[in-house]
């Protein structure tokens, strides 16, 4: 969607008009404000709500904290994401690496076309996992390592290919096999688990360029951090599409 087309609904009123239903998706919805409207059953996701100083008022109360602090409740390790240290971050993979086997044996113990469902037009759990396999090569590989050409085929880049990270080509126009893409995943696993094993203050320190933005400036720290926040939000994902399909599941029976 072009800027112009963006700016269409800018700075409009709607009053007593019905949107149940809508569904908003890629959408600026930045302070918007609701008055004296029916929202009951309304569903947010936005995985940059909890970035900088953002806010989100439900009658006067900003629930940022909140839904930050639950989400840490419902999976435990999560708060480590922020971690600034050597040790703190090899605590956080640690966690992020237990996580999702739990998931993992739960989705495989699903019935079967459970790792190849799409619920609501989202990525797979396949897919998924195929994403973060991209998002380490980026953020570790090209970021970090400084590769010229650090991406796995079974890779799967963002929906709009909008980076100068990588080449769209060098990604398999194939789905691949969900043993290729675990065997992918498991090799970055353990090449994180590995740079961390050996990472000191002074190599988190080291200034790196933003693969998708080189003109600006990250530290090491920051694109470890990154990769940490790119597996919690796609492994809140994961788990919410799971319990959908569960409960689907249930419904029929």
């Amino acid at each position: 969607m072009s800027a112009s087309e963006q700016e269409v609904l800018r700075d409009r009123i709607f009053e007593s008009r019905s949107l149940r239903g809508s569904r908003f998706v890629g959408c600026d919805l930045g302070d918007v404000v609701i008055r004296g409207s029916d929202v009951a059953g309304m569903e947010i996701d936005s995985p940059w709500l909890l970035e900088g100083d953002s806010s989100l008022l439900v009658n006067g109360v900003n629930v940022v904290p909140l839904v930050d602090a639950e989400l840490n409740r419902r999976f435990p390790g999560r708060e480590l994401r922020t971690a600034e240290d050597p040790e703190g971050l090899r605590a956080a993979w640690a966690a992020l690496e237990r996580t999702w086997a739990v998931t993992l044996v739960r989705a495989t113990a699903m019935p079967a076309g459970t790792i190849d469902a799409s619920i609501d037009g989202e990525w797979s759990l396949a897919q998924t996992l195929r994403h973060l396999v991209m998002a380490t090569d980026t953020w570790l590989g090209r970021a970090i390592l400084g590769q010229a050409q650090p991406y796995h085929p079974a890779g799967l880049p963002n929906d709009d290919n909008d980076s100068d990270a990588y080449d769209g080509d060098v990604f398999s126009a194939q789905a691949p096999s969900f043993a290729e893409v675990m065997e992918a995943r498991g090799d970055r696993q353990t090449m994180v688990r590995e740079f961390l094993a050996a990472a000191t203050p002074e190599v988190l320190a080291q200034p790196r360029k933003n693969p998708h933005a080189p003109d600006y400036e990250e530290t090491v720290l920051s694109c470890l951090r990154t990769i940490l926040e790119e597996e919690w939000e796609h492994h809140r994902y994961a788990a919410r599409d799971l319990d959908a399909i569960s409960t689907a599941r249930s419904a029929d029976e």
